[in-house]
């Protein structure tokens, strides 16, 4: 516990908060080792004084999910603290009959929002029994699923007092993720890597979840949280047509080793926020 504190605290305290109160961030989920100092520019956004309720998304690595899933349990441990899950709020959305539970197996293995759990609990650990958590597990939805799953979330999104944190790494690449993409006018593959993160990063900014559709399906590029993302963009799109004024902007972008010939591999990590104007 002390050991994580410190480290979380160091690296929160090597960020600025530019874009207070995020009324969402995205967010990576790997090793604090290597992603810790990216996910601090996300974090630092938070503001604890406004948020009482963090819904989680992240996506599933171990098991297909076609739909979205809620935890079974009522509490997660951090080494922190203790965070409660909002069984109100889990009750509301399990009335829409668009979720399933998943299984305590499933939750334990599953690292996409548990990397967020320490994080969430040092943001808030001013309020710290003040604020409950949602869980959902995103499974591989379709287009009209991600959208009908933003339809759902946006009125709680639309909410001051609520927060989103979007749990995806950006580019896996090299043999053992099947996917090594190469652009050589980018120069050595570590760039080329870089601007293809980035063309998706700037699609992000721009709120449009179609051209984000679109980008996947040109590139595929491997963002292991694109349904997460797809939910919250078509989240945003539904209150933009409702007249609210949101921006979302990446405050960091990293990579755990720089790739440079075929044999290599690394993974990205973007952090950024979104505010309500």
């Amino acid at each position: 516990g002390p050991q994580l504190n410190a480290q979380l605290e160091g690296w929160l305290s090597q960020v600025q908060s530019t874009k207070r109160p995020a009324r969402a961030i995205i967010a990576p989920h790997a090793g604090y080792t290597y992603c810790g100092s990216c996910a601090a520019h996300a974090y630092k956004q938070v503001d604890p004084n406004i948020t009482r309720k963090i819904f989680i998304l992240g996506p599933s690595h171990h098991v297909p999910l076609s739909r979205c899933a809620l935890s079974s349990v009522d509490i997660y441990r951090t080494p922190l603290y203790d965070l409660r899950i909002d069984q109100k709020i889990y009750g509301e959305l399990w009335k829409t009959g668009m979720f399933e539970r998943m299984s305590l197996q499933t939750d334990e293995d599953e690292h996409s929002i548990e990397m967020h759990l320490p994080y969430t609990a040092k943001a808030m650990e001013s309020h710290k029994d003040e604020f409950t958590i949602i869980p959902v597990l995103v499974g591989a939805l379709s287009e009209s699923k991600e959208q009908e799953f933003g339809k759902l979330f946006s009125k709680y999104l639309a909410d001051p007092s609520n927060l989103f944190v979007v749990s995806s790494d950006f580019c896996h690449w090299g043999q053992r993720f099947r996917y090594s993409y190469y652009d050589e006018s980018q120069g050595e593959i570590y760039r080329s890597i870089e601007h293809l993160d980035k063309m998706g990063m700037s699609i992000i900014e721009q709120l449009d979840p179609v051209s984000f559709s679109n980008y996947l399906k040109k590139y595929h590029n491997t963002i292991c949280g694109r349904h997460p993302i797809g939910v919250l963009l078509n989240a945003i799109n539904k209150l933009q047509k409702n007249g609210m004024n949101m921006s979302f902007s990446f405050l960091n972008y990293a990579q755990s080793s720089q790739c440079r010939n075929w044999q290599d591999s690394s993974v990205s990590y973007a952090a950024g926020a979104l505010m309500v104007h």
